[in-house]
């Protein structure tokens, strides 16, 4: 059969298997750039430190080197600063996305004046670069005799964060106006409404949240080198600052591997909350 011999129908599954062929192979194009800075730490972990200098680059071990995962986990106190990372990263992801959740909620479906002024100002403080706040920020703390400790985690949940705010104000607008006016006629107020009503149905933007606000602190650097000591600090500045010889030079090898451990739980995190991820982000959009 001729390429002039076919079908309007055979025509048509064409041009859909090759618009299929050409988005797949786009979709592993972009996948393989963006594991490709994961993979080449994989492989850095692997190595012996000596590989690492050698010109030009090698990019695959000569000798596979996995003793250097293990020399990673019992050099320094790797769980310890683990548990650390956990503590803060659950704390601040719980409160800020119930916080944020709150205040999306007021700025969906309460009426007052200069709502919207308000929140313009909420979401132009997002261009605030975190070091225009540090100094004030650690000055605050230092007077409140909150450093070395995990209440400014604490605080900054509670503050809520405008990008959390801006998904739950998305969400929450798009919800019926008629569930809202039931819930008062039987009697309930906002806060009831709230707890629930809507809570209850924004689960995916609650998850989409709750991983966004972990990943925040997880990889977190500034704020703990800042605020907390040696031993009460996370994992993050522990991988950067520890794993050094006792002239001061970095231990490549052993940060590489250290980094590859470290990325794993925010792997699993979101490989297991991947769906409401999806859709959280998805539906806070539409209406």
């Amino acid at each position: 059969m001729t390429a002039t011999s076919l079908t309007p129908k055979s025509s048509a599954r064409v041009r859909i298997r090759t618009n299929r062929l050409v988005l797949y192979t786009v979709l592993v194009v972009v996948t393989g750039l963006f594991l490709g800075p994961f993979g080449w730490l994989l492989l850095t972990g692997l190595k012996a430190p000596e590989e690492l200098a050698e010109a030009p680059v090698h990019w695959l071990p000569e000798h596979v080197q996995w003793h250097n995962f293990a020399d990673a986990f019992t050099q320094i106190d790797f769980l310890g600063y683990a548990r650390n990372s956990l503590i803060i990263a659950v704390i601040y992801g719980v409160l800020v996305t119930l916080s944020s959740a709150w205040v999306g909620f007021g700025f969906a479906r309460l009426d007052a004046p200069g709502k919207k002024w308000l929140f313009g100002i909420l979401l132009g403080s997002m261009m605030l670069p975190q070091m225009i706040t540090l100094l004030p920020t650690y000055l605050i703390f230092a007077k409140l005799g909150m450093v070395d400790t995990y209440w400014p985690w604490v605080l900054w949940g509670l503050s809520s964060a405008p990008y959390l705010v801006f998904l739950f104000r998305q969400f929450f607008a798009g919800l019926p106006r008629e569930l809202e006016e039931a819930a008062i006629v039987d009697g309930c107020g906002y806060t009831s409404i709230f707890w629930r009503i809507f809570l209850p149905q924004s689960w995916p933007v609650l998850s989409a949240g709750f991983v966004i606000a972990f990943t925040w602190t997880w990889g977190d650097y500034i704020a703990p080198q800042l605020l907390l000591s040696t031993d009460r600090s996370t994992l993050a500045v522990a991988v950067m600052s520890t794993y050094v010889t006792t002239g001061g030079q970095p231990l490549t090898h052993l940060q590489a591997a250290a980094s590859v451990m470290y990325v794993v739980p925010i792997l699993l995190i979101f490989l297991i909350a991947q769906r409401g991820f999806v859709a959280g982000m998805s539906t806070s959009g539409l209406k």
